[in-house]
C-alpha cells in the first residue's frame, strides 16, 4: 500500500464514520495556525490521570500541548441567522492538553485541560461537550516562520517561542508517531461522571517540525502528576485545516457508545 494510499484510506474511514450518524456534521470551522508540543509520560502515572485506556505507540505514552486559533466557526444548519447567533464565540484562541485513548476499538483523544481566550465559550464548553475548558488570557503572534504564544490562567502560565520552515510542509508519514500524534478524529469526553463523545473531519494536516522553546510551564502542572516525570520529544507546525466538528453522543453507563439512532444530545 503506498503512503498517500494509507493517508487518503484512514481519512475516508473517519469521514463515514462521522457521516453514518443522523445530522451530522455540527459546525465548520477553521483552526489555524496550529502548534502541537508532545510529551512523553509514564504511562501508569499518565493513566491515573484520566478514565479512559490509554492508546501506546510502541508502548509508549504521550500528552500533547495544541495551540491554536478556531476561526469563524458557524452551523451547518441555520445559514446566515444561525452564522449570526454563533458570532461572539465563532473566533477565539486555544491551548488543549489532550492525551491518546482507545475506547472500544476506537483511536481518539482526551482532553486533559483546555484554555480559552473566550469566556462565553468557556463556560458553554463543559455543559455541552463535557470539555474541561477554563478561560485563559492568550496572545498568539505568528509570523512566516516564527509563532510565540502567551496564555495566562488562574493556574499558572505557558509561554513558548516556536520557529519553523515553513517552505517544508508535509502530510505525515503513514504508521509514523507523528501520525499518531496529529491524525485523530475522535474525542471522549468526561464531566461529572458523564461521558459523551464526538468526531471530527478534516484533510490530513500539512505540517512540518518545530524547534521550540518553552519559557514558562508552570500552567500545565495544574493538569496532574504526569507531568513530574515528563519529557519533551517535539513539535510540529501547521497553518491549520478547513473542520468539520460534529454533534456530542452520549456514552451509556456500560461504556458502549450509542447506537446511530439514538437521540443526539445538546
Amino acid at each position: 500500500m503506498s503512503a498517500n494510499f494509507a493517508v487518503f484510506d484512514g481519512r475516508e474511514t473517519a469521514r463515514k464514520r462521522l457521516l453514518s450518524r443522523r445530522g451530522e456534521p455540527l459546525f465548520y470551522a477553521n483552526w489555524d495556525n496550529a502548534i502541537f508540543i508532545h510529551y512523553e509520560s509514564d504511562p501508569q502515572e499518565l493513566q491515573r490521570c484520566i478514565p479512559y485506556h490509554l492508546d501506546f505507540y510502541q508502548g509508549r505514552a504521550f500528552v500533547s500541548l495544541v495551540a491554536f486559533t478556531m476561526r469563524g466557526m458557524r452551523p451547518r444548519f441555520g445559514g446566515r441567522i444561525g452564522e449570526l447567533l454563533l458570532r461572539p464565540i465563532a473566533t477565539h484562541h486555544f491551548l488543549n492538553v489532550r492525551t491518546y485513548v482507545r475506547h472500544n476499538g476506537e483511536p481518539a483523544i482526551y482532553f486533559m485541560r483546555e484554555w480559552l481566550s473566550s469566556r462565553m465559550a468557556a463556560w458553554l464548553g463543559p455543559w455541552s461537550f463535557r470539555l474541561p475548558y477554563r478561560f485563559g488570557r492568550i496572545e498568539y503572534d505568528h509570523e512566516d516562520e516564527d509563532q510565540r504564544g502567551k496564555v495566562e490562567a488562574d493556574a499558572g502560565s505557558f509561554h513558548f517561542c516556536a520557529t519553523f520552515e515553513a517552505n517544508n510542509l508535509e502530510i505525515c508519514t503513514p504508521g509514523s508517531l507523528d501520525e499518531f500524534l496529529l491524525e485523530r478524529y475522535t474525542a471522549f469526553t468526561q464531566f461529572r461522571k458523564r461521558r459523551r463523545f464526538f468526531r471530527i473531519w478534516h484533510e490530513p494536516w500539512q505540517q512540518v517540525p518545530v524547534k521550540i522553546q518553552i519559557a514558562t510551564d508552570n500552567l500545565i502542572h495544574s493538569t496532574g502528576r504526569w507531568w513530574q516525570d515528563a519529557r519533551c520529544i517535539g513539535a510540529n507546525y501547521s497553518p491549520g485545516v478547513n473542520v468539520w466538528m460534529g454533534w456530542p453522543h452520549a456514552i451509556n453507563s456500560s461504556g458502549v457508545v450509542s447506537s446511530a439512532s439514538e437521540e443526539l444530545i445538546l
